[in-house]
This record gives structure tokens, sequence and C-alpha cells, in this order.
């Protein structure tokens, strides 16, 4: 995933990036990095950890300078999490340098590495984002833009990324729009972010998305728009089931507003019988479950305490640190449970670790039964598009059957929304979203340049 942020034109451009990061914390946990641009050099700091850790001492960005500024939040999807990964990343090019902040996964990176190689590039990380700066540094174009949309035109995949680059900064996302991306102002500020809720934390007014196959270039004289590629929409669907925060608007659409829909699908679709009670897994599903309980006889209890200080189990990079962090993560609420026949509706099962442990800790609390709804289809197929689960045999749904994950994970019942339900309950139509972890339907296969 990842969560992107730039800043244009303010004297305290670094300060706003941080802040802007603490908003997009829940895209990426294993690393965060801020750079900035002086009007000479570009200075950076990045570290290992939440923003709140790498920049316990706030002093840190007064060593950032400068009226531009990038931030980003990592969640490593390409590339190890070491430390020459953690963006922005810095480059010397022609006597100048370039950073670049990116959200996605390129799916054609191995055919431009071994080109890169033969033709002598050296690279500094093992990150997907370095191939679009080599092939920047390759193309024939005159200006930083016209060899930025060269090397976009030979890239596949998803990305929404932003350039710093002396006194402009760039933005494009590519033709279907994956991941999100959205411009906003105040004053004369210009910002761009993964999601409008960095943009309400500093107080900037939303404009619109960066449209899918776009490039923005944002310098003195304004913002200039080039569509580089006709735009081709399929939005990634998992943003608005998992990923982004339910006070985001993305593709055009509030998360909220979705989640509730969803909830009221899933409720239509798969009631429970006899159930007395609705409870959410905290904090993604919450909308979802009341959405779920209005459609139901089911009245919304607070029936899981969720640990703030504990990060997404989800999106840590290894399954040790999942397995412990699911332990911390949540409480259930006794009094609430107990003699209760309970629904607890969940955005996703993965891997189904965090959900088992779940399930084995309310049962604990005697409730009569436990009933399992899901707000989105079984989750069947590796993501290549920035999703962290790459490979089949993680998912469990890819492995088991809907009644053989019922049993695993100890509930009395199971089931999912359908693809249809869950497709209905967007506002766009439904051939502008990417739905491959769900159907096998890749937008953009894997593949090697010729």
């Amino acid at each position: 995933m990842c969560g992107i942020v730039g800043i244009y034109n303010h004297k305290e451009a670094s300060t706003l990036a941080y802040l802007s990061l603490y908003a997009l914390q829940h895209r990426g946990q294993e690393g965060v990095g801020i750079a900035a641009f002086d009007g000479e050099r570009i200075r950076a700091i990045r570290g290992a950890g939440l923003v709140a850790e790498v920049f316990e001492d706030q002093r840190k960005l007064l060593q950032l300078p400068g009226d531009i500024a990038l931030g980003h939040v990592r969640y490593s999807t390409h590339g190890d999490s070491r430390m020459e990964n953690i963006q922005p990343l810095i480059f010397n090019y022609k006597s100048e340098q370039i950073a670049i902040c990116h959200n996605g996964n390129l799916v054609n990176w191995e055919s431009h590495k071994t080109k890169l190689e033969k033709s002598g590039a050296l690279f500094q990380t093992t990150s997907d984002s370095e191939y679009i700066i080599h092939l920047m540094a390759r193309s024939k174009g005159e200006t930083i833009e016209e060899k930025l949309m060269h090397a976009l035109r030979k890239v596949r995949g998803a990305y929404s990324l932003i350039i710093m680059y002396k006194d402009k900064m760039i933005a494009a996302r590519d033709k279907y729009g994956f991941r999100p991306l959205c411009i906003g102002t105040f004053e004369s500020t210009r910002m761009v972010a993964s999601e409008t809720c960095a943009l309400d934390l500093v107080g900037a007014e939303y404009d619109r998305d960066v449209n899918p196959g776009e490039v923005l270039v944002i310098d003195s004289n304004g913002v200039k728009s080039y569509q580089i590629e006709k735009p081709r929409p399929k939005h990634c669907i998992f943003e608005y089931i998992y990923f982004s925060r339910p006070d985001s608007k993305i593709f055009g659409e509030y998360v909220d507003k979705t989640r509730r829909k969803l909830g009221k699908k899933l409720a239509m679709e798969n009631p429970a019988p006899g159930a007395e009670i609705v409870i959410s897994v905290p904090d993604s599903s919450n909308t979802t479950a009341l959405g779920y309980s209005r459609r139901s006889n089911c009245k919304f209890e607070l029936g899981l305490i969720r640990n703030h200080y504990i990060g997404r189990s989800f999106i840590h990079p290894t399954q040790g640190m999942r397995d412990f962090t699911a332990k911390l993560k949540f409480n259930p609420v006794g009094g609430v449970l107990k003699d209760r026949k309970i629904v607890i509706v969940d955005d996703s099962i993965v891997r189904g670790t965090t959900l088992k442990k779940l399930v084995r800790m309310v049962r604990k609390t005697g409730p009569k039964e436990i009933h399992i709804r899901i707000s989105s289809p079984p989750v069947r197929f590796p993501c290549f598009y920035g999703m962290d689960f790459p490979s089949p045999e993680e998912l469990i749904a890819n492995q088991k059957t809907v009644a053989e994950i019922a049993e695993h994970i100890d509930a009395d019942s199971l089931e999912y929304l359908s693809v249809d339900a869950m497709l209905d309950s967007m506002t766009l139509p439904r051939n502008h979203f990417c739905t491959a972890c769900f159907t096998g339907k890749y937008v953009v296969p894997l593949q090697k340049d010729k």
C-alpha cells in the first residue's frame, strides 16, 4: 500500500508533510520519510517505524527547511523491509537531485531490471520505484516532465507517485487509477495526498482526484495537466473494503458511505436468524457493522475493544509479528457477549490468523452462538498491484471451502458477501473496479517486456 503526500509552496512544508503522514499512518507502518527542497538541495530524514517514533524529536523538522516537501509511510510489497528502501528515494541527476514517493506495484519491473543492468545501471535499492528514475535518466525528453512521461509509458502496473525536482513537484497516476491520489489547496499552497483525510488534517480544500493516466506538473506558473494515457478506471475495490480511512473520499465517494452500503447488502444477503446483537471488528468494519444492524433485527453493540496503541496486524511484514499483535489488539466485552447469539462483522479474511484468535477470545466470554459475516467475497487470488498477499498458499480461501474455514475459525456459521452485491454497493459503474483478488480476473498480468 503506502501513503504519500506532497506539499508545494509553504514555508513549513516539511512540518505539513509530517502532520499529513499522521493521517496516512494506517497505510504503512514499516517506515517513514520526509524530504524537503530548500532551493539548493534536497535534505531527507528517514527511519523504520511509525511517524511518532521516527520524528519523536520534532526538532528534526528544523533540519528540513524549504517550501517543497514529500512524505511517505511504507508498507512493503516489493523490496525488502530495509533502510535503503524507505522513501522518499533520492537520486543525483545531472548535478541536481530528484526525489520520488511511490504507492503501488509495478508488474514488469523484472524485464526493466534486466535491460537496465545490461546497460550498466547500478541500483541503490531493491524497490521497484527506482526503475522509474533509471528509465527517466535514459529518456530523450528535454524537460523533467517529458522524461517522466516517457518512463511512465514503459512501466506497467499500479502507481500513484509524486516527484520533486528543483522547483517542481509532479504527481502521476497509472491509467487504471488502482490507488487513490488527490490534489487540494489552501491559500497559495498546493497539496497532493493518497487520501483526503490528509487534506482535512491541515485544513486544505479538496479540489479533485488526479485522473487515471494523468500527470500534473506544479510549479511557480500553477498547475499544468498532461493526459498521457487514456483512462481505463479499474480502482482497487479493497480500498473501500479495508485500507482507506472511513473519513476519506476516494474514487469520488466517501469510504464511510460505501461501507455502510456493504453492511446493508451483507445483512440482506446473509442474515443470521435468531441472532440478537451485531458487533464489529474495530476499526475498519465499524460502519459496515452499523449498516448490517440497520438492515437486520440485530442491535449494534460494542463487543470488542481495540488497543489503539497496536498497529494493524494485517499489514505487518512477517507472520510472526502478525501473530503477536493479534493477541494484543482486541479484548472482548464479556458483559455484552455472555449468553447472547452474536454476529461478528469483519471486512475480509485473508490468512484467517487474526479471526481465529478473535473467535477463541470471544468464546471464552460465554456467548450462545457466534456467526461471522464478511463484507467482501473470499480472497482467493494473489494481488500484484500493491497488497500484501502475493502467494495463493497464504490465502485461506484458496486452500479451504467456506465450511472448512468456518470450522477452522470455530464459528457457528460463516458467510461472505457476493461479488455482485459488493459491486452493487459502489457508486461508480461495476467495470470501474479491479476485483482480481476475489475473481482472478487480472487487469494487468505479470509480464516481461519483449
